[in-house]
């Protein structure tokens, strides 16, 4: 007897396992692409017809693209319909996050002009098709901090999730376009408004995009990121290498700095978690990039469930050329004359330190975007629990490329006023190249000292 209930206590232990980490049943995946859309998506628009039903997202001729790569606004002749302030906060208090009401707190003449809703999100339909695989296929490895059964399909881990851990590998592996290189800036304005802008050149290579590429790494890689800091003066020369891998339990992510002063290269642990940011004036941690990135393993995550929210989307007016880094850059935060926001559908996940693990944050929240799986606001609390930084990110959809991708992204801190804003291009000599050629041999350690000649 006691045999047996063993046996069956093991089998029902082994059910409850596999029921947090099992993929989806080829059942629940054909919701995608009917009563959802491709990734994952509500594909019917909402009850009062705010949030329109996805009719399949910008097409790649929605507007002009320029020479450069700089894209045409598609909505540019819309108005706003209505703007949020100070005075008719609680009006829309429901449909915006606590982080956001703390930004109209903290700064009296903050605001949010809300346009029409468009469900802009497109991907390739190979995308579509790899996320369709993910969802029949893909698992968290023990604890979450990785995945398994991912490498053949590579995007959207879990496009239908059970968890607020699948949420967050979404935003993870979501499609940004393949490989890219871009030029971008960052600013960290002083609370006077004065800013240095400190430029970077961004590579991001797919292991499933480089041909020589050894077949045993690429099993396990999510991705290559290079980035090299071209000014200011006292910087430029210097330049960050990170492999990102699927099971981060199996491999840990690697990350290597050249420092063009001592003309050496060395392994980066600190290029994670809480590590600091580079060139940020200790306003963004590593994890901060990308809204999010990196291990999730230093948090339980909770699924707190869906909401409607009026967060950034289509912003292209704050992307053109015709707008300068000064336009954007103001004291206290960015230009919100230019900004763009809309009533959409986001998931809505808690991230709560683990008792004995370390970070800066005790508490984070993130609001996920149903149609793209981009973070689109963030909170982090501190350590007592308290408000300390907010995070917004100016989607807006390539859809030359269809792909969904920032404008850029900032970091408020809402304590000391101050913030950080990375990921501008306006006045680069080109926007984001797509398709880039990438070889393994130039996302190497012994690579970067080439790559940091000044």
């Amino acid at each position: 007897m006691k045999t047996t209930m063993h046996l069956i206590s093991s089998l029902a232990l082994s059910l409850l396992a596999g029921s947090v980490l099992a993929a989806v049943s080829p059942q629940e995946a054909a919701q995608l692409g009917s009563s959802l859309t491709p990734l994952g998506g509500e594909r019917a628009g909402n009850a009062d017809g705010s949030i329109p039903e996805w009719t399949g997202g910008l097409g790649k001729g929605a507007a002009a693209v320029d020479a450069r790569g700089f894209l045409a606004d598609p909505f540019a002749g819309e108005q706003p319909l209505f703007t949020i302030t100070a005075q008719n906060l609680e009006q829309y208090r429901a449909r915006l996050s606590e982080g956001q009401l703390a930004m109209f707190q903290r700064y009296p003449g903050y605001s949010m002009a809300v346009y029409p809703s468009h469900r802009t999100a497109a991907v390739p339909a190979a995308i579509n098709e790899a996320a369709k695989r993910s969802a029949v296929s893909t698992e968290l490895v023990e604890g979450g901090n990785g995945l398994k059964n991912f490498a053949d399909s590579r995007y959207y881990a879990f496009p239908i999730p059970q968890n607020g851990l699948e949420v967050v590998w979404n935003h993870i592996t979501r499609y940004r376009g393949g490989n890219l290189r871009r030029s971008i800036v960052q600013a960290t304005p002083q609370t006077n408004g004065d800013f240095t802008l400190v430029h970077f050149e961004d590579e991001v290579a797919m292991p499933t995009s480089m041909p020589d590429l050894d077949p045993a790494k690429a099993a396990n890689a999510l991705l290559f990121f290079k980035q090299r800091v071209t000014a200011p003066s006292r910087l430029a020369g210097n330049v960050l290498l990170v492999h990102d891998s699927l099971d981060q339990i199996k491999e840990p992510r690697m990350a290597w700095v050249y420092n063009a002063g001592q003309r050496r290269v060395r392994r980066a642990p600190q290029v994670a978690y809480d590590g600091p940011g580079t060139a940020a004036d200790g306003l963004r941690t590593s994890d901060n990039f990308d809204m999010y990135n990196g291990a999730p393993n230093r948090y339980d995550w909770k699924l707190v469930g869906k909401r409607e929210l009026y967060i950034p989307y289509n912003n292209y007016r704050i992307a053109t050329p015709a707008v300068k880094y000064a336009d954007i850059l103001q004291a206290g935060h960015t230009n919100q004359a230019l900004a763009r926001y809309e009533l959409h559908r986001v998931w809505e996940v808690e991230a709560t330190l683990k008792a004995g693990e370390r970070n800066i944050y005790g508490k984070r929240r993130f609001f996920i975007d149903e149609d793209t799986w981009q973070i689109a606001v963030s909170e982090h609390y501190d350590g007592r629990g308290q408000l300390w930084r907010v995070g917004q990110a100016m989607l807006m959809q390539h859809y030359e490329v269809q792909a969904p991708v920032y404008a850029f992204e900032a970091l408020y801190d809402v304590i000391v006023g101050r913030y950080l804003a990375i990921g501008m291009s306006n006045e680069e000599k080109r926007a984001v190249e797509y398709g880039t050629s990438a070889s393994a041999i130039d996302f190497t350690p012994a690579a970067l000292r080439n790559a940091g000649v000044r």
